[in-house]
């Protein structure tokens, strides 16, 4: 958590293998990654991590299963795979029956969790989310969070940044970040359950998640 400026995302950033610090290490599965060339680093990136972003980032000329598909291209997956990874991925998230739904036939709920499952296809061990929650609303952010701490518990690491501590709350720890450094971390002692915080929620009605 941080304020606009405060380093969060440049922190993300390095965790993320996108840039690489200027001292100390940085280790992921037990390898000193900050050594790494670009073309490690980019080997990191694709096998072990996945990446959700507060603006989707979705291709708008290609359909949902067509966006989740190519992280796999880059990985040289084979096409046969590619679908049923994506398809398994999109059901995963709730978005079944959807696949060939382009971005402007999608919510902006919807549209995240195409983002999250392409995320998951190449099954990361960390997804790295920067304001996933940003562009969304209440009833939408917490479906979000419902989704990740669903993925958590299936053991992958999620790695969040937000500067809003309602959507803090769902996490199991708190690291806070001024000014370039880390100046608190801590553990939630209650994290809310998203599946039990949405019940208290009135779903919109101008949109179908």
């Amino acid at each position: 958590m941080g304020a606009s400026g405060s380093g969060k995302s440049t922190l993300m950033n390095i965790l993320g293998c996108l840039d690489k610090p200027t001292s100390g290490h940085y280790l992921i599965e037990g390898e000193d990654v900050s050594t790494f060339s670009k073309n490690q680093l980019a080997l990191v990136r694709n096998k072990k991590i996945g990446f959700v972003f507060q603006g989707f980032n979705l291709l708008s000329r290609t359909s949902a299963l067509e966006n989740v598909e190519l992280p796999m291209i880059y990985a040289g997956i084979s096409a046969t795979e590619r679908h049923e990874r994506a398809k398994a991925a999109l059901a995963s998230v709730g978005l079944a029956g959807r696949e060939h739904h382009h971005s402007n036939q999608l919510s902006g709920g919807q549209q995240q969790r195409v983002a999250i499952a392409r995320a998951l296809v190449n099954r990361p061990s960390v997804i790295l989310a920067d304001e996933p929650t940003g562009n969304l609303d209440s009833y939408s952010s917490i479906e979000i969070m419902g989704i990740f701490q669903g993925l958590n518990k299936q053991g992958i690491s999620i790695i969040l940044i937000t500067h809003e501590p309602d959507i803090a709350q769902y996490s199991q720890r708190v690291v806070r970040v001024s000014d370039g450094e880390i100046v608190a971390d801590s553990r939630v002692e209650n994290p809310l359950l998203a599946l039990e915080e949405i019940k208290k929620h009135k779903k919109p009605g101008s949109e179908e998640d």
